[in-house]
């Protein structure tokens, strides 16, 4: 993978143009390719499809799965000479978007199954690997899960306990995953286990493997959760499994290799999923507002229903730039697009929550009821918080990873500085950079003279991060990974930068391609984002230098040991 990623130049005070012009957008044939697929999805919606039924059963009935399968989802990224449909990322996340509209449930399955377990294997298989297990997966003859979480180690993989003992010819395999998405249903699981024994002080060696349902392998505790009621969620149990060499995916004692790999790229056909759900939510709150009548009207008429339906598009606008920015930039090749899928999932969540919770006050009292599916497509934003990694691991995720080029560039100027004559030419290019973040910004050439505003917003706030960056580094040095509130800030500030740039370059191809009139639609939608953005923006600015942190630390510890709220006013 290249080391070339437009958010993380965005840390240098760097714009990198070229990621953004002309925004990506897939060609004539691909889009040919994709409508058949997409025709099957609505066709086999409309058919099959009962949600408040999955939901209120807590499970996706087999023929439901089977005829999905049929769509060929299930292997819509694979080869066709290993039975998939062959398509890009890009095609593949639309597919997602549209599934999310029909049910949130069998997104969540695809997204496991395709995206996490068939993809890990497509992604660091053996040509074997591949050919032995891909075409059951894609034609859905098996069903697949993936198998990271323990009790002890969520996001802390480091932490996992189970243990696949080396022995001759292959491994035996003993511990316990917890919410395993499609534990009930997956016969072909990607475990990940450690293979070395715990030492102190060091970091245990993880393999991934391939493991088939079989003796040994028990699924049990289906959990009860807020949302997506229809997948199953489950304990997985495995005692003494024997997994043969051939069946190890990726370098052994590189497992976490694997599994942040197959996450950062699960990242953005789950945004696409989140935007979708966004879509569909924002279409019924549009109807309801038409049908609804208070005070002798249609309460879509009120100012304040009109705010909240605003908000949603131009929400979902920004997030539909961000997400097809990064597919694009994933599909061309040469990007890096690590904190790209990353902030698009924080993004896509938080905004599907955003649009939910609106949806659920503009359709009244009725809204939290059964009667109508808002409080269900509520409950079902939830879980794209947590899944793929949670919002707050990803935000100080975000800061950290691009904070690391700026601190090795700090560091070797240190050491460039001790010896002047052999570093004379990184001093000279450091301080070059440094003047350009002083004296003035970066330009975004290539943006439509009539977004000049916009893109002079996103001019100043990539200087404003990049000096925030290098305050933040000189200050705290290597305690910077313990500095969480300003790693908050600084993720914040990127994620809006990253959402503004995609904005800001589809608006720009809409108008070239149709003029100012015919893109009348995405410049009002790309406007209202940025200006939203903006404010955002500017809090996050301020409170870098003005912040109440030592408060809410001291208030949060004081809880801790008071066991609770410590007050009582009687």
């Amino acid at each position: 993978m290249s080391e070339t990623s437009f958010v993380k130049s965005l840390f240098f005070g760097a714009i990198e143009g070229q990621a953004l012009f002309p925004y990506p957008l897939p060609g004539l044939p691909e889009r040919q390719a994709l409508t058949p697929l997409l025709d099957g999805l609505r066709r086999a919606g409309d058919k099959y499809v009962d949600s408040a039924r999955i939901d209120r059963d807590g499970t996706i009935p087999e023929g439901v799965l089977a005829a999905f399968a049929k769509t060929g989802i299930l292997g819509m990224s694979a080869p066709k000479r290993l039975g998939g449909l062959g398509l890009s990322l890009t095609s593949a996340a639309r597919a997602v978007e549209e599934l999310a509209a029909i049910d949130g449930s069998l997104a969540t399955f695809v997204g496991a199954h395709h995206s996490l377990a068939l993809r890990s294997i497509l992604l660091f298989g053996t040509d074997a690997q591949k050919e032995k297990f891909i075409p059951r997966l894609a034609r859905g003859e098996a069903y697949g899960a993936f198998a990271l979480t323990e009790t002890g180690a969520g996001s802390d993989a480091g932490a996992l306990a189970t243990f696949a003992e080396p022995t001759t010819g292959g491994y035996r395999l003993r511990g316990e995953k917890v919410w395993v998405t499609n534990g009930a249903e997956a016969s072909i699981f990607v475990v990940f286990a450690r293979t070395s024994a715990p030492e102190q002080g060091k970091k245990p060696r993880i393999t991934a493997m391939i493991v088939e349902r079989g003796p040994g392998v028990s699924v049990v505790d289906t959990a009860h959760t807020l949302g997506v009621r229809g997948t199953s969620t489950t304990r997985v149990i495995f005692d003494d499994v024997f997994v043969p060499d051939e069946h190890a995916l990726g370098e052994r004692g590189r497992g976490f290799k694997v599994a942040m790999g197959t996450l950062a790229e699960a990242r953005l056909p789950l945004a696409a999923g989140c935007l979708g759900l966004g879509k569909k939510v924002t279409k019924l709150t549009t109807q309801r507002a038409v049908e609804r009548r208070a005070f002798g009207r249609h309460i879509g008429d009120f100012g304040l229903v009109k705010d909240m339906v605003a908000e949603n598009l131009a929400e979902l606008y920004g997030l539909e730039s961000a997400t097809y920015l990064g597919t694009g930039l994933y599909d061309a090749g040469p990007w890096d697009t690590t904190l790209e899928s990353a902030c698009s999932k924080v993004l896509g969540s938080e905004i599907a929550c955003r649009t939910t919770e609106r949806a659920l006050r503009i359709a009244g009292g009725t809204g939290f009821s059964d009667e109508l599916p808002f409080e269900r497509l509520f409950r079902d934003a939830r879980a794209n918080l947590t899944f793929e990694g949670t919002n707050e691991i990803l935000r100080c995720f975000i800061a950290l990873s691009g904070m690391a080029g700026p601190a090795r560039e700090l560091s070797d100027v240190a050491r460039a500085m001790r010896e002047p004559v052999k570093g004379f030419g990184l001093l000279s290019d450091f301080a070059r950079r440094k003047a350009k973040t002083a004296f003035g910004r970066e330009r975004l050439l290539g943006v439509h003279p009539a977004l000049a505003a916009e893109a002079a917003i996103f001019e100043e706030y990539v200087v404003e991060l990049a000096k925030y960056v290098d305050k933040m580094l000189r200050k705290h040095e290597n305690n910077i990974a313990e500095m969480q509130f300003a790693q908050k800030r600084v993720s914040g500030i990127v994620m809006e930068l990253y959402a503004i740039g995609a904005c800001l370059a589809r608006t720009t191809r809409a108008m070239q391609e149709r003029g100012e009139e015919g893109a009348r639609r995405e410049y009002d939608l790309c406007a209202l984002f940025v200006g939203t953005a903006a404010k955002r923006l500017r809090d996050y600015v301020e409170a870098c230098e003005k912040n109440d942190d030592p408060l809410r630390k001291a208030v949060a510890q004081k809880a801790y040991l008071d066991g609770g709220y410590p007050l009582d006013i009687f």
